[in-house]
């Protein structure tokens, strides 16, 4: 009997890969919808690129060969660029969109060593952080081939504070990073003497064999900044601290039907994700009773205790961001900002995919234009995905029209009753 090697090497692929905990999260495309996805994009970036439709025959049938013939094909780096800034555009639960264009792209597929992956992490970070007017970035690793499942990153970002659970069942620090500092703390990694509530926790990343490892940011690759008050001393009393820069990193990008699992990227803070959600949020920080005691609150008489509490929080963080220059900016701008990336969409003919529940402010809501935006997720790829259990299994190519050309107002647009909510 005949034997086709490269049909037993996928197989014995497919079976190591079989428990691999990353698999278990990808899509699962059939062939016809990776081809149908690369053709979307292919369009997409010729259209917006100018490319001639001689160009777009010639690279359409490289692609196809390439699918073909292996499954798979390889984005040059002018589309992977592309691709990037197109997924941001396209990620409906991110309200900074006004500067998609501004993303910048780092090529790094030829890199698949776990301890060199984490030296690109650390440069990917300084360069970010830069003087403290951040930059917006992103690392491309390699992508998911086939079978064969590429090194990547399994915490949530790179920088995370640890959460210590204590054995009367407190957490000192994150509480939704308990297991992480568990698993840090049996892999060797030392907790300062004098535990805190913001100790940095080292990241992990699996390679290809699904082997865990630790890494840890140079104090060079990050900044915390110190939360002040600027004019209550109790709220600065508390010793309240964050990092600069938020940098996501279990996330999947999605490029015309390729996945790149490991692909790192950052903007900068809105002052509400810090103050009324890591802070605030009760499986996080939950601080409002602390900040309560601070400011003599009577918790029990007054029902609006919670909101002065937020709003102090806020001040003290943007405060406290732009006392240490370090890019932030405030829900009222980036709600503008991203009205503004809204009617530039719409004007350009394309439309705009949105979550209400995750662009509207988590404070003051209902004074952001946001608030009254009809807006529903259409989960167009580009994109980003955490899980094809979640969000990735609704992924799919955009054939629609822009709002304004559809059978619907302006002032349908604006209407209150979102499809999203």
């Amino acid at each position: 009997m005949r034997y086709d090697i490269r049909s037993l090497l996928g197989t014995n692929e497919r079976y190591a890969n079989s428990g691999n905990s990353h698999r278990r999260a990808l899509r699962r495309l059939s062939d016809g919808e990776r081809r149908e996805e690369a053709r979307a994009f292919l369009n997409t970036y010729c259209k917006e690129s100018g490319a001639t439709q001689q160009f777009q025959q010639r690279r359409w049938a490289e692609i196809r060969r390439e699918l073909a013939a292996a499954k798979f094909y390889r984005h040059t780096p002018e589309e992977l660029a592309f691709g990037a800034r197109v997924a941001w555009r396209n990620h409906g639960r991110c309200i900074g969109r006004l500067f998609w264009e501004s993303l910048e792209v780092f090529d790094c597929r030829e890199i698949t060593d776990p301890a060199a992956m984490a030296a690109r992490i650390t440069d990917h970070m300084t360069a970010a952080l830069s003087d403290g007017r951040v930059r917006s970035m992103i690392s491309i690793f390699a992508p998911v081939e086939n079978e064969r499942i590429p090194a990547r990153i399994e915490s949530g970002q790179i920088t995370q504070f640890a959460g210590y659970l204590r054995e009367d069942g407190q957490v000192l620090g994150d509480r939704q990073n308990v297991e992480a500092t568990r698993i840090a703390m049996a892999m060797g990694w030392k907790p300062p003497t004098d535990p805190s509530r913001f100790d940095l926790l080292p990241y992990f990343i699996r390679s290809p064999e699904d082997v865990r490892s630790m890494h840890a940011l140079p104090l060079s690759a990050y900044r915390l900044v110190p939360i002040n008050h600027p004019t209550i001393s109790a709220i600065s009393d508390m010793g309240l601290a964050w990092y600069a820069v938020p940098c996501v990193s279990n996330m999947i990008l999605s490029i015309g039907g390729i996945d790149y699992p490991c692909a790192p990227f950052n903007g900068f803070y809105m002052g509400t994700e810090i103050a009324s959600r890591n802070f605030a949020d009760t499986y996080r920080y939950d601080l409002l009773p602390e900040v309560a005691q601070a400011l003599d609150l009577d918790m029990r008489r007054d029902p609006l205790w919670k909101d002065v509490c937020l709003t102090e929080l806020n001040r003290a963080v943007l405060h406290s961001f732009k006392e240490s220059r370090v890019t932030i900016v405030d829900h009222h701008a980036a709600s503008k900002q991203f009205m503004d990336f809204y009617n530039i969409e719409n004007a350009k003919g394309r439309h705009v995919s949105g979550d209400w529940r995750w662009l509207v402010p988590p404070q003051a809501s209902g004074s952001s234009d946001l608030f009254h935006l009809r807006v529903r997720n259409k989960h167009d790829v580009p994109n980003f995905y955490a899980s094809r259990a979640t969000d990735g299994k609704f992924l799919m190519p955009f054939y629609g029209c822009c709002q304004s050309n559809c059978n619907s107002s302006p002032i349908d647009a604006m209407h209150p009753k979102s499809m999203d909510r």
